[in-house]
């Protein structure tokens, strides 16, 4: 009987894993648009967030949590209509038209996404709470951009609901609950966000000026739900201010 030579059961593993390597590398795939939008949207770096905070309570020196809280929820409805109401105005200009605007669609989403990603971490550095974890920021957009179905997908990996879900998700989920939690939300997020997006590009898109109208009201429809959303996550703020603000 035949033995084989010391070292080939080695040389057969390098020759597979050699192999899978140029598999995987041949099947090159493009990262979807929303993908790459999203992930950007989730790597605003902390130190900018914090700023942002501290320049508006030294703007209100006499401003409890809550009040600016509200402030950045006014804020940010203002930027997500502001956009939404921009692209359908482009839409409305012979110069411009349906074409170019629809480009800048994807601006305004890459826009929506930026700015609800920053508003929820602004709120969650409010409450006292940073994170520079990307998968944990991305399933706080997802969950709070998604709605009500996005927080129950949080509930009930937490294990239940009437809780302030976004600080056990930024701050205790166990790593592998995230994972679940990050492809559930995923999942939801292609089915139903892309088809929401999408009609309401179309009605920004609408000739004479009505797209500009669609845009406004639209932006601001999402985002009075991305902020019932960081209430429910986040819960009351706090009666004081986690760190101290010189003025």
């Amino acid at each position: 009987m035949n033995e084989r030579e010391p070292g080939t059961a080695e040389r057969d593993v390098v020759v597979r894993t050699v192999s899978d390597e140029a598999e995987g590398w041949a099947r090159y795939r493009p990262t979807p648009v929303l993908d790459a939008l999203l992930d950007k949207a989730v790597t605003i770096p902390s130190a900018a967030i914090h700023r942002h905070v501290d320049r508006l309570r030294r703007r209100n020196p006499e401003a409890t949590p809550a009040e600016i809280v509200r402030i950045l929820e006014k804020e940010y409805l203002t930027v997500v209509a502001a956009a939404g109401g921009a692209v359908g105005a482009a839409a409305a200009v012979p110069a411009v038209g349906t074409t170019a605007a629809a480009a800048l669609t994807t601006g305004d989403i890459a826009t929506f996404f930026a700015t609800s990603a920053a508003f929820a971490l602004a709120v969650a550095d409010v409450h006292g709470i940073a994170v520079d974890d990307v998968p944990r920021r991305r399933a706080l957009l997802l969950a709070t951009v998604l709605g009500d179905k996005g927080a129950k997908d949080v509930e009930t990996a937490i294990g239940g609901s009437g809780v302030a879900w976004g600080k056990v998700l930024l701050t205790s989920m166990p790593q592998t609950t995230l994972k679940r939690v990050n492809k559930t939300l995923a999942h939801r997020f292609l089915r139903r966000q892309i088809a929401k997006q999408g009609s309401l590009a179309l009605g920004r898109l609408a000739p004479f000026g009505v797209g500009a109208v669609v845009g406004v009201a639209g932006g601001r429809a999402l985002g009075h739900g991305v902020v019932a959303q960081s209430r429910k996550a986040f819960g009351p703020p706090p009666d004081h201010f986690p760190r101290v603000v010189e003025q």
